[in-house]
């Protein structure tokens, strides 16, 4: 449902969004917490409703697309659908946040076309953004190049862009903690860009390693960018500070556990005694917390350590890998530390647990997989010919459940004999096992109901997703801090595409999406955690 542009959700319309979506998925565990690879071994077309099993095998993959996983009216059905289904549907749409953000940008090149509408960032070239100095490109993927961009961007006029320095003035913060760092490409074209003091955690030593490493490459280049301009005297505007004032980034090796407190992450942060950085270090000054696809429980412990933490006044979260978070089954007997639920509301709903298939339901690329449905791209094929293998190996070895296969990339493309050999062969199953061939050929018919059926799990991934945002965002309103919701990235570069904006100590999330700046209608969702 489209909202005012000045529109922010009041907290108590969120809490009732929380538990709408709670009731729904109760509704549907049967279906949502099953595995389409099991779709012929447990017989899971039952577990649909008879009326709906003879509306969806009628329809083909785009019609799947267009009539179930897209939003809008389901115009063009040639026939009556049960008003379950439509029910279903409505929902599912109804409850989950709008994903696309405002501006429109191109696919990159792995997307299917028909993916949707087309725009200009990586058609001249697939490899560089335009709208990044191409000095910065060097070691960063189309991606991750898109998200550092809206979340970072230098020059973008837009309120999607220059989000973390203007919350940082929004916040009279000049030094910004970057949460799961990694190779600090958000960290360096912030510090490079804008002249902040930044500072990256990332617990993987290889990572840090090479994240100074691409430091000193790019404060090389841009020396040698700048002596290019000066020689020439083209008048070109230079990308960011000038290289001599640019403070490089600190990246510290360190782990930030979901039971960490602030003082932990203090001391974390605190450089060594004699170290350079020691001079004028004092972390009683204000930052602002950053991290970009934390993963699993990084993101949750971020947004504890901000909601504790007196010297930070301002976050910019993306979270991504909600499966790998931590997650409790129960009520108030739950882990304090948990990564869902965060905030006391959610946790005293009944029903409110999110098993792992539900969390990993959460993670899918909707917008994606729609698109390969528009097109009815082959590599569709891979979710039946994996339902079928199933069977196979369940009557080899009946004590093995879903195991992990991976195969070449385009294994779907085989002959299916060809593909349960290739699989057999990497369980340690013997290949050249006999299987009865027209009850295999029977499966591979209905290879239609097997989209469909994947596809009902589908339609509720974006409402698990914004039930898990949802906690987090009253979680901080708990805590009475000003927080806001917006879909960030293009959700066909990068699916985990919301960001939450968090501002304590006067910092005031709204004058960030002002509507004079271009803040579209239904895209900023939250509101004052006082404001109940």
């Amino acid at each position: 449902m489209a909202l005012p542009e000045t529109h922010q959700w009041p907290f108590e319309q969120q809490k009732q969004r929380a538990a709408d979506i709670v009731h729904l998925l109760s509704l549907y565990t049967n279906i949502l917490d099953s595995y389409v690879i099991e779709f012929f071994s447990e017989n899971l077309w039952e577990l649909v409703p008879c009326s709906w099993r003879e509306t969806l095998s009628d329809l083909k993959a785009p019609q799947l697309s267009m009539l179930l996983l897209e939003q809008g009216p389901c115009a063009g059905r040639q026939s009556v659908w049960p008003l379950s289904l439509l029910a279903y549907r409505a929902a599912a749409h109804a409850l989950a946040f709008p994903r696309q953000p405002r501006e429109a940008c191109s696919p990159p090149p792995h997307v299917p076309s028909g993916a949707g509408p087309g725009g200009q960032e990586f058609r001249a070239d697939c490899s560089h953004s335009p709208r990044i100095s191409r000095l910065f490109c060097k070691h960063v993927k189309p991606k991750k190049q898109h998200e550092i961009q809206r979340l970072g961007a230098v020059r973008e006029p837009s309120h999607r862009g220059r989000l973390v320095k203007k919350l940082c003035d929004s916040t009279g913060c000049e030094r910004v903690v970057d949460i799961g760092s990694g190779q600090g490409h958000l960290s360096r074209y912030l510090a490079f860009g804008h002249g902040l003091c930044l500072t990256g955690v990332e617990a993987g030593t290889q990572l840090v390693a090479t994240a100074r490493s691409f430091d000193r490459q790019l404060l090389l280049a841009l020396h040698k960018d700048a002596a290019r301009r000066r020689k020439t005297a083209d008048g070109q505007e230079a990308w960011g500070p000038e290289p001599a004032r640019i403070l490089l980034p600190r990246h510290v090796v360190g782990r930030v556990d979901p039971g960490a407190t602030w003082q932990d992450l203090v001391r974390l942060l605190e450089p060594e005694e004699g170290s350079p950085e020691r001079e004028g270090w004092g972390w009683c000054q204000p930052f602002v917390l950053t991290g970009l696809h934390a993963c699993g429980d990084l993101g949750p412990a971020a947004l504890r350590l901000f909601a504790h933490c007196p010297s930070a006044r301002g976050i910019t979260a993306v979270s991504c890998c909600y499966m790998k978070a931590s997650a409790s089954s129960s009520s108030c007997s739950g882990p304090a530390d948990s990564g869902y639920p965060m905030s006391a509301w959610v946790r005293a709903l009944p029903g409110h647990a999110l098993p792992y298939k539900l969390r990993e339901t959460a993670c899918h690329a909707i917008e994606d997989y729609a698109g390969r449905l528009r097109v009815q791209h082959t590599g569709l094929r891979v979710h039946c010919y994996r339902a079928v293998l199933e069977t196979i190996v369940r009557r080899l070895r009946p004590s093995v459940r879903r195991p992990a296969l991976q195969l070449a990339r385009n294994a779907h493309l085989l002959p299916f004999d060809d593909y349960a050999r290739a699989g057999l062969r990497r369980l340690g199953l013997d290949p050249e096992t006999r299987w009865d061939t027209a009850l295999v050929q029977s499966m591979l018919g209905q290879e239609g109901k097997v989209i469909a059926y994947f596809c009902l799990n589908l339609l509720l991934a974006p409402a698990i997703e914004t039930l898990i945002l949802l906690d987090r965002l009253i979680y901080l309103q708990e805590q009475g801090i000003e927080c806001a919701l917006l879909p960030l990235f293009e959700p066909r570069f990068s699916p985990r595409n919301f960001v939450l904006v968090g501002a304590k100590a006067g910092g005031r999330v709204r004058d960030l999406l002002r509507p004079e700046e271009g803040a579209p209608s239904g895209q900023a969702q939250g509101s004052r955690g006082r404001e109940v």
